[in-house]
């Protein structure tokens, strides 16, 4: 087998399709928590939803932490760990209370404008240079957009509502795309383990501020869900996290996109969504659109699940 065919692990080399295939099983894992994020967010909100599950998260995260080899973050770290903790709460917050109010599938696609941004925040945070590709990917990704928002104001009895949804998805993207900066600095100063367990940490601590006024005692019989909600984050993140570990991102990102189907399905499955032809139409414009961007710098686009 030739070199091309081969990357870097740390155990040793090994073909890009074992990392592809667990990519893919954590993609799966994490369109499975969206579906049953939708159905808690549906039952308590959107807060309490994300309160609660920072909270389990906290805990498992937590346990891991403490049982392997650790290091006192410096407040400098710390800072970062708030840092992005904030950005994250924003875009937990956001997407959620978007996907409460679209199909899943339509959600699921217009999150994947969110590496677009991220190419845009390189370029003004990071200095990078704004490739033609990205100019032509950015085109696409707003064509989609703009196709999806097209087929939403043509359904007289929710457009109001699904625009709203539309408009927070968006805004999770755009916060997103800052999270992904952040989330290089954070690579490049503590181990994922920490990172999951300061940045769940934090986002408690941020969405703690208005329990007071807004948190509620969850439902005896919805506490399972929240924690098998929790369990596939943090499963979905470390598989993906293995995987990019161990194959180039041009292998890993095309992976991203099986979520679209596994929105679909689920969709279909648990809430008797059906799809409209603007909602693919829309969503294939968005996917062209990143692949064209991974291709200008493959390393920016990745997945926004990693980051919930």
């Amino acid at each position: 087998m030739s070199e091309a065919v081969k990357t870097s692990s740390l155990n040793g080399a090994v073909s890009p399709m074992v990392p592809v295939l667990v990519c893919a099983l954590a993609i799966f894992l994490l369109s499975g928590m969206d579906a049953a994020m939708k159905s808690l967010v549906s039952a308590v909100g959107v807060y309490n939803t994300v309160l609660w599950r920072s909270m389990v998260a906290t805990v498992v995260a937590g346990a891991a932490w403490s049982a392997g080899p650790r290091s006192k973050p410096t407040l400098a770290v710390l800072g970062l760990h708030a840092l992005r903790a904030a950005v994250v709460g924003i875009v937990l917050v956001s997407f959620f209370w978007g996907l409460a109010r679209l199909p899943l599938a339509e959600a699921i696609g217009l999150s994947f404008v969110a590496p677009l941004f991220a190419l845009f925040l390189a370029a003004l945070l990071l200095g990078e240079r704004i490739r033609r590709q990205a100019v032509w990917a950015s085109l696409a990704g707003i064509a989609g957009v703009a196709i999806i928002l097209a087929g939403q104001f043509g359904q007289a009895g929710h457009s109001q509502d699904a625009v709203m949804g539309t408009v927070a998805v968006l805004v999770s993207t755009v916060f997103y795309g800052y999270n992904l900066i952040l989330a290089r600095r954070q690579a490049l100063l503590a181990k994922p383990v920490e990172i999951m367990l300061f940045q769940n940490i934090f986002v408690g601590i941020i969405l703690g501020c208005a329990a007071p006024w807004l948190a509620v005692a969850l439902p005896s019989d919805l506490w399972l869900p929240l924690v098998g909600v929790a369990m596939l984050s943090l499963a979905g993140q470390f598989l993906m996290s293995w995987s990019y570990a161990r194959a180039e991102a041009q292998y890993l990102i095309p992976t991203e996109y099986s979520a679209f189907i596994w929105a679909l399905a689920l969709g279909w499955f648990f809430f008797g969504e059906a799809v409209a032809w603007t909602t693919l139409a829309g969503a294939g414009l968005i996917v062209a659109g990143c692949l064209i961007a991974a291709r200008a710098n493959p390393k920016l686009a990745e997945p926004i699940e990693a980051a919930v």
